[in-house]
């Protein structure tokens, strides 16, 4: 039983409207996060369609934290697991439609799977996704990029159902999309976009694709239990040479590792606990301010609670 269910006198289950879809108590999150770290979500749903989530949040009783989880690219699960509902959308939510030069895709969709098919299709401009880990939900939580382009560059219109389930269609502008940041409420949850690009030859796009993941895969540890980018780079710097300049490359604590390939990446080496992980990351933030006076703002969206604290508040999104 996890920490959270022994705390509570009451079964969050049987409060949850009935839904199409499925619940799972006490999920087990590590199996799914790239660190492979983390306790169990409270309950887990994943739902049958749009309408099916949409139901759900409208119904669901006041107060209950709801969090969506995409393929946990770029996500730290905290030892304690997640209180309240962890949303997950499934095949329905991960469909591709070509329109001219345009592409609608739900938000389940891998990034490095929409910039193949749009490839295959002989349509550019997004071929950048193939360098970002993750799901396109996401990438629009982050305005994710890669390679010179950010997701804001190719964004049509997003559509989110908000926290009362209600259905809402955004432009790029009305999302305020940043570096790494939208003001979109972050209980809102995305189910797709449409995407804009221009017609090109495909082997042509698949040539720039190559060349992309193959400097991916020379500069970051892709192939090692990571989170990717752990902190944003701060204005007109380099987080990864920041940490260098402060002595972190390789630094460890317990299973955890700052990468020696690319000190801006975070590794589980193999048994590394989700506090470990993040301990080692605040140390970095410590001694790189202590260094450059520079305070790095983390990139990982880190959730959940440690196994001694009470669950309180609502989780944040990522």
């Amino acid at each position: 039983m996890s920490v959270m269910t022994a705390a509570r006198p009451d079964r969050l289950l049987d409060r949850l409207p009935p839904v199409r879809g499925r619940y799972t108590e006490n999920a087990d999150l590590s199996r799914i996060t790239w660190f492979r770290v983390g306790g169990p979500a409270e309950v887990a749903f994943r739902p049958a369609d749009r309408e099916d989530l949409l139901a759900f949040l409208a119904a669901k009783p006041d107060g209950v934290p709801v969090t969506v989880i995409g393929v946990g690219s770029n996500l730290l699960v905290r030892d304690g697991g997640v209180p309240g509902v962890v949303v997950r959308l499934g095949r329905d939510f991960a469909q591709m439609r070509r329109d001219g030069e345009e592409i609608e895709v739900g938000a389940a969709c891998l990034d490095l799977n929409v910039a193949k098919a749009a490839a295959a299709g002989g349509l550019a401009g997004l071929e950048f996704l193939c360098g970002v880990p993750g799901s396109i939900g996401g990438a629009l939580r982050m305005n994710a990029g890669a390679y010179g382009r950010e997701l804001k560059d190719a964004l049509v219109w997003a559509e989110a159902a908000d926290a009362e389930g209600a259905l809402r269609r955004l432009t790029s502008d009305e999302m305020g999309l940043g570096y790494r940041h939208s003001t979109v409420p972050t209980d809102w949850i995305f189910l797709g976009c449409r995407l804009r690009g221009h017609t090109d030859a495909p082997e042509a796009i698949r040539a720039r694709m190559a060349e992309i993941q193959g400097s991916r895969e020379a500069s970051q540890p892709i192939r090692t239990r990571t989170g990717g980018s752990t902190f944003k780079n701060p204005p007109g710097r380099k987080a990864w040479q920041l940490i260098a300049a402060a002595g972190c490359r390789g630094l460890t604590l317990g299973g955890a590792q700052v990468s020696e390939q690319h000190c801006n990446f975070l590794i589980n080496t193999g048994g590394a606990t989700a506090a470990e992980l993040e301990a080692l990351g605040e140390e970095v933030r410590r001694r790189v301010k202590a260094h450059s006076g520079i305070e790095l703002e983390w990139e990982i969206k880190r959730i959940g609670v440690a196994p001694d604290e009470p669950p309180a508040g609502e989780a944040a999104h990522g």
